[in-house]
């Protein structure tokens, strides 16, 4: 099993401590910092950024400045990627599917990633490149249940619920066993985003955290 799995990752640490990690999805964040702090100080410590949104590398940067946060770049899909996200100062990796390079070079700065993945074949196979954690994608398509079949086969792998997770079952997909799950455009909302609306989505991301008790 690989080391990285350990909760010594301060970065998968922070996230197992808070149960959630945002994924932020966004054309583009008008200030990085101001997001980080309304998420951190809401709770939601574990901040994704994605290669969807522009200027991406240079948010990771400014976020990154944000002493209670942890950022990490989602979406990774190239090696490229992973070097580019990791010398901005990503403190960790999240990819849509399985991207064997991607692994390799996260595994050799010691920065974990966690990939997505969705049959019983691939989070085995994600675990095996060298995966944190794996991200369970769509996991609306089989809800909670699914999860908790997962884990049969797999009870020490760390499993990460993402897609259609909302305050309404994320509680059920820690009760099935996720290690946690993913605040997506419930708490941060493009528009919201956008709009620079920092007090609205710290309110989201508190009724979040609030929802996982």
């Amino acid at each position: 099993m690989n080391p990285l799995l350990s909760s010594s990752s301060p970065a998968l640490a922070v996230i197992r401590a808070d149960r959630a990690l945002t994924v932020v999805r966004a054309p583009e964040i008008p200030d990085p910092a101001a997001l980080a702090t309304a998420l951190a100080g809401a709770g939601l410590r574990a901040v994704e950024l994605t290669f969807t949104t522009l200027g991406v590398l240079d948010a990771v940067g400014k976020a990154a400045a944000v002493t209670d946060a942890v950022i990490g770049v989602g979406t990774v899909t190239t090696p490229a990627q992973a070097e580019a996200a990791i010398e901005v100062g990503a403190r960790f990796l999240v990819t849509p599917a399985l991207r064997p390079e991607v692994a390799e070079v996260a595994v050799e700065h010691g920065i974990p990633v966690i990939m997505g993945a969705f049959t019983p074949t691939e989070v085995l196979a994600a675990v095996e490149l060298g995966a944190a954690a794996v991200k369970i994608f769509p996991a609306r398509a089989l809800g909670p249940a699914y999860l908790k079949d997962l884990l049969g086969p797999f009870p020490d792998i760390f499993l990460i619920p993402s897609g259609g997770v909302n305050s309404h079952n994320a509680r059920d997909f820690l009760q099935a066993g996720a290690i946690a799950v993913t605040a997506g455009t419930e708490v941060v909302a493009p528009a919201d985003v956008a709009n620079a609306h920092w007090s609205r989505i710290g309110s989201r991301a508190a009724r979040f955290v609030h929802s996982l008790d």
